[in-house]
């Protein structure tokens, strides 16, 4: 978990199966039937139980923290939340996470982008990131003005743009040395199903959405084979300095920035791959 920011107060899913789950007695949703779809993706994230010291969210199940679970089963411990019932997992997704952020109201797509920043680092951040990428106040509340304002921004726009906000903020969090490969596949697998959502959703025939995810594919590896080339020029630049008996600060300074030059491209390089890879998959599942 990333920084989590959880609302008040779920409750039905339409479920197959995630994880080994015994997901069967879920029921349909009410409203809007994506909560199930956007939920199943980010459930496929989070596994079950984690207690990894380097989490600032500390112990997790499904997802789940104990401060969340506590606000919900005040006094729980970890082995209540170990023993998390589908009814109380259900609760406090729908009611902690898909109701804050307007679930219903947003976009087949936007929906699962919001949703699933929402689950990693707070409802109230992604709304304001959300808001932030459609050009409104950034209140942390979605209404009708961030509705209206996502809709004319465009639902594909909203969510890579959201999805590249997003990995920025973890890319600056202090654990991002811990967790920032898996991050990085994460957002670019959600970007891609919410891409695919918004396309298929949005009555696009199949074969013109596959098309689509196709060309964002390659448009994604063709930056990443453009930043490994930079990259390894950066680092030829770096390595070519001349050493001297009386050091040179300025030819230095230099190398120093060509050395980080070079690791931001590899970064970048190594997630417009990820983001190829999503989108080839994602085109491939429709």
């Amino acid at each position: 978990m990333i920084g989590k920011e959880p609302a008040r107060g779920i409750r039905s899913l339409q479920p197959s199966s995630v994880n080994g789950w015994p997901v069967n007695r879920w029921r349909k949703p009410m409203a809007k039937s994506n909560f199930w779809p956007c939920l199943k993706v980010s459930l496929s994230h989070e596994g079950g139980w984690a207690d990894h010291k380097k989490d600032p969210g500390g112990a997790t199940m499904k997802g789940v923290t104990l401060a969340t679970f506590r606000r919900f089963k005040p006094g729980a411990s970890k082995a209540d939340l170990r023993r998390i019932s589908d009814e109380d997992l259900q609760h406090i997704y729908r009611t902690g996470y898909w109701t804050p952020i307007s679930g219903d109201k947003l976009a087949y797509g936007v929906d699962l982008a919001v949703l699933d920043y929402g689950i990693n680092s707070g409802p109230a951040r992604a709304a304001r990131y959300l808001q932030a990428v459609v050009g409104v106040k950034q209140d942390g509340v979605i209404g009708p003005q961030t509705l209206k304002a996502a809709v004319m921004t465009g639902g594909k726009s909203v969510i890579q743009k959201l999805c590249a906000k997003r990995l920025a903020f973890v890319q600056g969090l202090k654990t991002w040395k811990h967790f920032g490969r898996g991050w990085s596949r994460r957002i670019a697998d959600v970007e891609a199903k919410a891409v695919a959502m918004w396309l298929t959703k949005g009555k696009r025939a199949t074969e013109a959405a596959r098309a689509e995810m196709e060309a964002d594919a390659k448009a994604a590896e063709k930056k990443a084979k453009a930043q490994d080339t930079g990259a390894g020029g950066a680092a030829a630049g770096g390595g070519g300095a001349v050493v001297t008996a009386e050091p040179n600060w300025m030819l230095l300074a230099a190398v120093a920035v060509l050395v980080i030059a070079g690791v931001v491209l590899f970064v970048k390089a190594r997630q417009n791959k990820d983001r190829s890879q999503a989108y080839r998959a994602a085109a491939s599942a429709l």
